[in-house]
């Protein structure tokens, strides 16, 4: 299974020679047509941050496509994307939470738009950054992974979830993919061919199991993947569980069952006979 903790930079030094003529054809950095990325917002309530979000995203030097997906929103949601430059499809099931419903749909735009790279953020980031979006979909393109996963410096107080249930059950029943310091990250890129072999799969969560279902899935699937530092991230949600970790109930439950499903579908059950409690 190819999952590396080398930087991106060795990773890109380390290109098997068939792909040296695709490396040479791709510019380091800077812009290109040839090149269809597209961008996916998953968004609901989030018109505080969505114009600066989808902006932002736009300034990528690799020219990306915008995508909100848009939770049915009863704020200025949609209004605010459109006006940034994106464009807006409304989530397909009338559901919540449905995180895993919008990146579905986000995908199947994306791939009747003809994207090679697809790229999903989340729609709270306060101070999402153009460099973010660049280091994101670089390995990608220039064939160093498959996908490529956001990773920050987090608060002590911040990722309750990630800390106290993902991490834990990874280490459990996916210890190949327990290094990963946040495998509940919102922020990913990938080959079209990798999300075109995971959409067609009949357990695709929902709701907020999609994270930690993606990693599972694609590590499982031997897809090449890679952590890029995206520095400190700031997102308004975290203000809603700030003073309260029990907003977070519904969310650490999808996480936990979506991986125990995954350990009973791949056989890691008993993994659990190796714990000494």
């Amino acid at each position: 299974m190819a999952i590396s903790q080398i930087t991106v930079e060795e990773k890109l030094e380390r290109l098997p020679k068939k792909h040296e003529n695709e490396r040479r054809s791709l510019p380091s950095y800077g812009a290109t047509n040839e090149i269809k990325l597209i961008v996916i917002f998953p968004a609901r309530n989030e018109a505080e941050t969505i114009a600066h979000c989808v902006s932002t995203a736009k300034k990528s030097k690799y020219e990306p496509e915008i995508i909100v997906v848009d939770g049915e929103s009863c704020d200025q949601t949609t209004a605010e994307a459109k006006t940034s430059g994106a464009s807006v499809i409304k989530q397909s099931q009338s559901i919540f939470p449905a995180k895993g419903v919008a990146i579905r749909d986000g995908l199947n735009e994306a791939f009747k738009l003809g994207a090679e790279y697809i790229m999903f953020l989340d729609a709270d980031i306060a101070n999402l950054t153009t460099e973010w979006v660049d280091l994101l979909a670089r390995p990608v393109i220039e064939k160093a992974c498959d996908m490529s996963r956001g990773y920050y410096q987090r608060a002590n107080y911040d990722g309750a979830v990630t800390k106290l249930v993902a991490k834990p059950l990874t280490r459990t029943f996916f210890p190949e993919i327990a290094h990963f310091e946040q495998p509940l990250s919102g922020e990913i890129c990938a080959t079209s061919e990798l999300f075109k072999a995971l959409f067609v799969s009949q357990d695709w969560p929902n709701g907020w199991g999609i994270d930690i279902w993606l990693l599972i899935e694609a590590a499982m699937k031997s897809y090449d993947i890679t952590e890029v530092y995206l520095g400190t991230k700031v997102h308004t949600s975290r203000q809603d569980y700030q003073k309260d970790v029990i907003g977070l109930a519904q969310m650490a439950e999808q996480v936990a069952l979506t991986t125990f499903k995954e350990a009973i579908k791949y056989k890691r059950v008993d993994n659990l006979n190796r714990l000494h409690l």
